[in-house]
């Protein structure tokens, strides 16, 4: 009976093997359709703050001529777009639309005293013109807090006075500044608003507000704040479904924000509004000022490049400069950044060349066929089938029992969250890749040493069992050197047929937009490597028990330690430059950059400099060394990281393929280098070691 459910095990593997192959083909025509999705949006905007424009402007002599000439200035440097926030008190106070007074300040221009039981705001428009583009929108702005306004003037000039304190009244936010918004539009500029959630939802209004902006050509709406506009009323009104339907009457879409906390409620409104959602990246105002301009173009043409990314939002705020007696702006900075100069090439240029031109930035062009499920349906069981030879790996014999199983918990786990079973199956499949290519790679070693174990003769029977476990001299290093290329080689494509599983399993849009993230990231960098270990040390000698009871009653040393520690200091330095936090140096920083010009896009260091060159080493060594076995274990990281690189789904297929191979071609180069130099120092090394030995027996009395 335990013959034959062996032999069933035995045709289970095939089996499950077929199933991972035909989950890889059903995984393609996937890969396919991202890859045509992604060159669906060519487009770049280049959006400045306009808030801060008109704070810098409040620090010069002439404000508005000041704010008419940059924007003459941002027009010739390429920017396309300005983004207004809803307005307020403060801000129109700011662009010189009206004057400010609290019940004090009033009665002195009045020359009255001041009541004893008031506090309120008192408003001066500037103009006529003033009067007809804000007293409406004041008026009811305050009135949907319950907070009267009414007529007041002073001096020929209308106005209004408000019955709460300066200090509250500044802080209530209006819709964009009207005629701020007329003003750039007739400059030629794109226009961004910026909506927040701080006011009570008035479906009239907004939806008043969007027919204007429709007007003016306004496609994209960024929201300030933590959450999307409509989202505070929503549990109760409905409001989120109700915007949404007025963003898609208009044919207005809505922008996420990179690398910021998602705002509440984007995930729900990007569904509803079918997902016409483009990502944006935001440059601070620090960095906009001590960023050098071919820093800030670089970062751009990466960001477009590598991250499909379709808005930049530049920030620039009025700084005080010491050294200078004077307030300084980076405005001068950021137009070279973008439009260059006779010395360096601006983003623009550079995103140009890659095919990146200025306009509107558009949503991925985004469908799913009805064809789409059944392949990915293929692609689970495949998953599963990945993730069962895994476990098998380890305890032999369960194979068939694991496979039922996962599918049993895949149906369940499709009911309670289908985006939890897909994730998780990728996340299975990411790890057993990569551990069971190493797994392989240590087993083929294994075929070609233990199993024709050539002692060296003329030793006593301890030493000879010693050398034949450790030693391994048979091979020609001709011959090592071809084996090690080929076990290179289908080592990486074992490791790469994990990758359709994470392509497939995790093509959905809410990936390519960072709307959904892939969870688990962590693991997928610590797993292969943990069971790689476990793979060396726990089977590869006669008995898993035998082996485990061996390191439990080793005895510890002071090298030993050592060697923890340094392992320890290791692992956290690789955990510390994991993920997008990861910090590099200067040195790193110039590598990286001299590989993105010279190969287009850049390989990760982790693979063509250390994993990848050490586990060729490590393949050559193995095969006449046994401790080498322990550079299988580095190897993992290198195996791991390529499939990795497509987990970040943001990042176009195209370039994480490129960035593989680059990584896989250098460091195999790196890897034959090392080989090269290893087998000069073994040669000096067996030179050296018989003259040494030679010249002691001179020296030794009765030589």
């Amino acid at each position: 009976m335990q013959r034959r459910w062996q032999q069933w095990n035995r045709k289970a593997h095939t089996v499950l093997w077929a199933l991972v192959v035909i989950g890889i083909i059903a995984a393609l025509p996937l890969g396919v359709t991202r890859w045509q999705m992604e060159k669906t949006s060519k487009q770049v905007e280049y959006i400045f703050d306009y808030r801060d424009l008109v704070q810098i402007a409040s620090y010069k002599a002439r404000p508005q001529s000041f704010i008419q000439e940059q924007l003459g200035r941002m027009k010739d440097a390429g920017f396309t777009t300005m983004a207004l926030y809803e307005s307020s008190l403060q801000e129109l106070r700011w662009a010189g639309r009206l004057s400010l007074y609290n019940s004090d300040q009033a009665g002195e221009l009045e020359g009255k005293p001041p009541e004893s039981d008031e506090n309120f705001t008192y408003v001066l428009f500037n103009g006529p013109q003033e009067v007809q583009a804000y007293r409406d929108l004041i008026t009811s702005t305050f009135k949907s807090w319950d907070i009267q306004a009414s007529p007041w003037s002073y001096g020929g000039h209308e106005g209004l006075v408000i019955e709460t304190p300066m200090e509250d009244a500044v802080l209530k936010q209006m819709n964009p500044d009207p005629l701020a918004v007329q003003t750039l539009h007739d400059a030629g500029f794109q226009i961004l608003p910026r909506l927040s959630d701080r006011t009570p939802f008035d479906a009239a209004a907004v939806e008043k507000l969007f027919a204007g902006y429709k007007e003016l050509g306004v496609t994209r709406v960024l929201f300030d704040g933590d959450a999307v506009k409509g989202y505070e009323d929503n549990a109760e009104k409905s409001t989120l479904y109700t915007f949404a339907e007025i963003l898609n009457k208009y044919g207005i879409g809505i922008t996420a924000i990179e690398n910021s906390k998602q705002q509440k409620g984007m995930s729900t409104l990007a569904y509803l509004t079918h997902y016409n959602v483009t990502r944006l990246y935001s440059l601070s105002e620090g960095d906009a000022y001590s960023m050098e301009s071919e820093a800030i173009a670089d970062r751009f043409h990466l960001a477009a490049k590598d991250r499909s990314i379709r808005m930049f939002y530049i920030n620039g705020s009025p700084i005080s400069s010491a050294n200078k007696s004077a307030i300084t702006d980076p405005l001068d900075n950021l137009y070279t950044a973008l439009a260059g100069n006779d010395e360096e090439k601006g983003a623009i240029k550079k995103l140009g060349e890659l095919g990146f031109q200025p306009g509107k930035a558009v949503a991925f062009d985004y469908e799913t066929p009805s064809w789409h499920k059944p392949l990915k349906a293929v692609v689970v069981l495949g998953a599963i089938a990945f993730i069962t030879l895994l476990i098998s790996a380890f305890i032999p014999g369960v194979a068939i029992p694991v496979f039922v199983l996962g599918l049993i918990g895949s149906a369940g786990l499709y009911i309670l969250s289908k985006s939890a079973l897909e994730q998780g199956l990728a996340l299975g499949a990411a790890i057993s890749a990569p551990t069971l290519a190493i797994i392989w790679a240590i087993r083929r070693v294994q075929a070609h040493t233990v199993g024709n174990r050539r002692p060296v003769g003329g030793a006593s029977e301890s030493v000879v069992q010693a050398k034949a476990q450790w030693l391994f001299p048979g091979i020609r290093a001709g011959r090592r050197l071809a084996m090690a290329i080929a076990l290179f080689a289908a080592t990486a494509v074992i490791s790469l047929a994990g990758i359709p599983f994470v392509t497939g399993l995790l093509n959905n849009i809410t990936y390519s937009l960072v709307l959904e993230q892939f969870r688990g990231v962590s693991m997928l960098h610590l797993a292969p490597i943990g069971l790689s270990a476990l793979y060396v040390f726990l089977y590869t000698g006669e008995s898993v028990m035998g082996n485990l009871r061996r390191l439990l009653t080793m005895k510890i040393t002071v090298l030993g330690v050592v060697v923890a520690v340094i392992v320890g200091a290791a692992g956290m330095y690789y955990l510390s430059r994991t993920g997008n936090e990861g910090q590099t140096t200067s040195i790193e920083v110039l590598l990286r950059n001299t590989l993105e010009s010279t190969f287009g896009v850049r390989p990760r260091n982790k693979e063509f400099l250390f994993a990848h060159p050490l586990f060729f080493l490590g393949l050559f060594l193995a095969l006449r060394y046994r401790a080498a076995w322990v550079l299988f274990i580095v190897g993992a990281v290198g195996q791991l990281s390529m499939v990795d690189t497509f987990a970040h789904i943001h990042t176009p297929l195209h370039i994480s393929i490129i960035r593989v191979l680059l990584g896989l071609v250098l460091g195999a180069i790196i890897g034959f280098v090392m080989i090269a130099v290893w087998q000069v120092l073994e040669g000096v090394w067996k030179r050296w070691v018989p003259r040494s030995a030679q010249e002691k027996m001179k020296f030794k009395p009765g030589a």
